[in-house]
Parts: C-alpha cells; structure tokens; sequence
C-alpha cells in the first residue's frame, strides 16, 4: 500500500465519529443540497479541516526536498480517494 493510501486510511480510522457524521450530511445533501446545505457547510468545515491537515504531513517532508516536484501529484492521489469516497466535497462552502 502507497504512503498516501495508509494515510488517508488512518485519517478516516482516527476521526471515525467525524467522518461517519459527514457521511450522513453528504448523502442527504446530494438528496436534497438546499434543505441541508448549512449542515453540509458546517460539518464539512470540520472534515476539510481534518482532511488538510493530513495533507500536509503528507506533502510537507516532500515539498521541502528535491521531490518537491511531486508534491501536487502526491496531493491529487490523496484527494481522488476523498472525492471518491465524498463525491460532493469540493461543494462545502460554496454559495
């Protein structure tokens, strides 16, 4: 398993409780984004929190050293396994 695979599996294992409540949020927002668009924007805060701050223990030994070049390629495998798992995570915040 790749580095960013274990610890995209050990983002969704710490924060179990947040994810499984974001989960809820996002599948009833796709059934019905106006009714729970405020939830969806304050939950996902947390989640996109959650979610960077594993991104850059990923990427910040790499952007820092000669491999600074695949940083963003590193970053864009961590986030189509996000966006695979929440399709509509690009749309928090959005107004």
């Amino acid at each position: 398993m790749k580095l960013y695979q274990k610890l995209f599996q050990q983002m969704l294992a710490d924060n179990e409780s947040l994810f499984s409540r974001f989960k809820d949020v996002h599948d009833r927002y796709i059934q019905d984004c106006i009714t729970n668009k405020q939830e969806f924007n304050t939950v996902g805060a947390e989640v996109l929190e959650v979610i960077r701050k594993y991104e850059n223990q990923l990427v910040g030994s790499t952007e820092r050293s000669q491999y600074s070049k695949f940083s963003t390629q590193l970053s864009e495998k961590f986030w189509s396994g996000v966006r695979q798992l929440f399709p509509k995570i690009d749309f928090v915040g959005v107004k």
